[in-house]
Formats: C-alpha cells, sequence, structure tokens
C-alpha cells in the first residue's frame, strides 16, 4: 500500500487563497483517490512544516522553496482547477 502524503497549501497570510486552494485540492485527491492529507498554512509557518512531501503555493513564492525537498507546485490562477489536476496527476505519476 502507497504512503500517505501530507501535502501543505502555503499563501503569504495563510487566510482566503490558501484554505480555498485547500479546499479545492482536497476535492481533486477525492476524486481521484490519491492518498494525500493537506494542511494549509501561512508562508510565515513554513519553518515548521518542513517534514511535507509537497507544498502548493502561489506561482511567486516558487522561489522561496528551492531549497526544500518537497515538491513544489506553482499556482497563478486559484480558480484553474483543470491545472491542478494535471499537477497533482504529474506528481503522483513520479512518486508512484
Amino acid at each position: 500500500m502507497t504512503r500517505r502524503k501530507k501535502c501543505l497549501i502555503m499563501c503569504r497570510t495563510g487566510m482566503g487563497s490558501s484554505m480555498m486552494l485547500k479546499i479545492k485540492v482536497e476535492k481533486l485527491i477525492d476524486k481521484k483517490g490519491y492518498p494525500m492529507d493537506v494542511t494549509h498554512d501561512a508562508f510565515s509557518g513554513f519553518a515548521g512544516q518542513q517534514n511535507v512531501d509537497l507544498i502548493i503555493t502561489m506561482e511567486d513564492l516558487i522561489d522561496e522553496f528551492k531549497n526544500s525537498p518537497a515538491y513544489v507546485i506553482g499556482v497563478k490562477d486559484i480558480m484553474d482547477t483543470e491545472y491542478l489536476q494535471q499537477e497533482l496527476d504529474k506528481y503522483f505519476a513520479q512518486t508512484e
């Protein structure tokens, strides 16, 4: 059985956009049956969240995670669920 992955969704403040992304990502992983637990936080909380497999953040924050061992997905438009699905599919194809 595949180990459950840990996904952290981050935005600058940890308020609206990361919560909206979290809801969208949870719907997508439920639809596909991906083994993943999703949390969200503000960028300032990243120091305590190093033990994650996947980070989803706004595209302008990607460089902040270049030293992280986690796979990083940068999002331009939080309403673009098709892009999110493609990126999640790509991530799970690489990790299986």
